[in-house]
């Protein structure tokens, strides 16, 4: 049985996701498709500038991204807390940068609402609130954007994507990780692009270029930054924000790391990065094998979470469940 998208998001289990949205029979809405000779190439770049207006809005924040041909990948961090810092106002006004507002809320907003009136206002806010760090509702918000928008542009009716998103619980560092390189080597892996810093509308390609003093600002939505990030941005000249960060290694480790996972050929992929891989593997205390072997993608259904065995073992209690599938491989990363 198909089950919610809300049940199988657990915030006490882990605030990271890995998301998964196809095209229609899997053809080249995104892309340039060979057997038609149509180019819709212009419309990856809508992808990538919706995320950059939906991170600023809601309190979810951008790890990674991949926008491909005929489908995309997005890493994001729920961060709860920070949306229930935010003031009724600033509630307000974020959810109106999407939504047209209630009546109620604009009468609240201009200072002439009863009590009455005030009390059912702030409710509704409340329910934005709420919707603000909620998952479905990001994708949501991208996914009917970009459905309605080539639809138009195609003046037809109809599904644009092949079904709902797909998610997966990343419910460890080692996981995240892992999780962000493949998703960063899809191009690579798939023969479009020779090199991570060469595969476009990538999340990869945008924190590359912020290492390179011809271009110290890539353009692109805010991503989430490495520990490491502030200070690049500062030696760069750059306004260095405080706020939260990707903990995990620096963002020269990083590189480093899918530079080195790129590098292995795996069967059934069309490109790698020739070379040999870095020794950044034993440095986390990876398993070069293991970490090689989560690389291959696999068949059928994606894996619901992905993390150590008593972690599998938490979600699984959390989301009401009595198993979860991918416990063999827990053990084998360790």
């Amino acid at each position: 049985m198909t089950q919610s998208r809300a049940s199988q998001v657990s915030l006490e289990a882990t605030p990271y996701y890995h998301c998964i949205c196809r095209c229609v029979r899997r053809a080249f809405l995104c892309g340039k498709d060979h057997y038609s000779g149509q180019d819709y190439e212009h419309r990856r770049q809508w992808v990538v500038s919706r995320l950059a207006l939906l991170v600023d809005v809601f309190a979810i924040d951008l790890c990674a991204y991949a926008v491909m041909s005929n489908h995309y990948h997005l890493i994001l961090k729920i961060d709860r807390l920070r949306a229930l810092s935010w003031s009724p106002e600033e509630v307000a006004l974020r959810w109106m940068q999407l939504f047209s507002g209630h009546p109620l809320v604009t009468r609240w907003q201009a200072g002439i609402a009863d009590a009455i009136e005030t009390s059912t206002a702030l409710e509704i806010i409340e329910c934005w609130r709420a919707r603000l760090f909620d998952l479905g509702w990001f994708m949501k918000c991208l996914n009917e954007h970009l459905a309605r928008r080539a639809n138009a542009e195609d003046k037809c009716t109809g599904r644009f994507w092949e079904s709902r998103y797909k998610s997966q619980a990343l419910l460890d560092e080692k996981s995240l990780l892992r999780c962000m390189a493949y998703v960063d080597l899809n191009p690579v892996r798939a023969g479009v692009a020779a090199t991570p810093e060469a595969s476009d509308y990538t999340s990869v390609q945008q924190r590359s270029a912020v290492l390179r003093a011809a271009n110290p600002e890539a353009e692109g939505p805010q991503l989430l930054p490495f520990k490491d990030e502030h200070i690049i941005a500062a030696e760069e000249g750059a306004a260095a924000e405080e706020g939260a960060t990707l903990n995990l290694v620096g963002l020269l480790d990083y590189l480093e790391l899918v530079d080195a996972t790129g590098r292995a050929i795996i069967a059934g992929k069309r490109g790698a990065i020739p070379g040999s891989a870095a020794g950044v593997l034993d440095r986390l205390g990876i398993d070069r094998r293991a970490w090689l072997t989560q690389m291959v993608p696999r068949r059928g259904r994606v894996p619901m979470a992905l993390g150590s065995l008593a972690r599998l073992q938490a979600f699984a209690a959390s989301t009401g469940r009595c198993w979860i599938a991918g416990q063999k491989f827990a053990c084998a990363l360790g």
